[in-house]
């Protein structure tokens, strides 16, 4: 058990040192945040409620292909087979798991602040959203983590990621837009506590199927 943590946290503090290397890589995703926003505000100004809902969750979509997809995929495989030397490949695919939910979690709020900047702020309950924003983050990181730790044995493809993902993470988005929608009126959304165990019943689901399936992925 405590060599599996010490292994975990050495891949996570791995991570997060190539990410402060590779600094340019993070601020070019805050770039494209700010820039995917801002020409919105152009287009659109201040949307209403519904557009803005939707808009939020799009930038979220395309952000966590930018932010997430690229753990895998800037691994080469030779470093894949040093990894699969040293540590157990679930150890590997938990450790990719927590490392991009933190990013996408950082990354939603940033987009957060960023939209109600500049788009306007029709929240009603603040809160209640921002909460959204972080469990809709970790949903997706979660869900991108997995598809790219498949393309990443499909010689690197990432086109097979996004043609794998478009399917999956339809119903994802469409629950979250769903549940953020009670943070725009003040009245109980009927079937909510259902939608909150339908998103969160997926999310177990994506990491057993990650701790399942990666061995054998790796195993290739």
């Amino acid at each position: 058990m405590n060599t599996a943590i010490q292994q975990i946290w050495f891949l996570v503090k791995k991570d997060l040192v190539l990410e402060w290397r590779q600094r340019h890589a993070f601020f070019g995703i805050l770039i494209y945040v700010v820039s995917t926003v801002f020409v919105i505000q152009l287009m659109v100004h201040q949307p209403e409620e519904k557009i803005w809902n939707a808009l939020f969750w799009v930038v979220q979509l395309f952000v966590c292909v930018n932010a997430v997809a690229k753990s895998f995929l800037q691994e080469s495989r030779g470093r894949l087979l040093y990894y699969y030397s040293i540590v157990h490949p679930r150890n590997f695919i938990i450790a990719k798991l927590l490392y991009n939910v933190v990013l996408m979690i950082i990354m939603s709020l940033i987009t957060l602040a960023c939209s109600v900047a500049l788009l306007g702020n029709p929240l009603i309950k603040p809160l209640y959203f921002t909460g959204i924003v972080v469990l809709g983050g970790v949903s997706l990181s979660l869900l991108f983590t997995m598809l790219a730790a498949i393309a990443a044995q499909a010689s690197q493809n990432a086109a097979l990621m996004a043609i794998m993902g478009f399917p999956l993470i339809l119903p994802v988005l469409m629950l979250l837009a769903n549940i953020a929608r009670s943070a725009f009126v003040t009245v109980l959304q009927p079937g909510l506590p259902r939608m909150f165990l339908l998103l969160v019943g997926m999310d177990i689901l994506t990491i057993a199927l990650a701790c399942v399936l990666f061995p054998y992925l790796w195993k290739d």
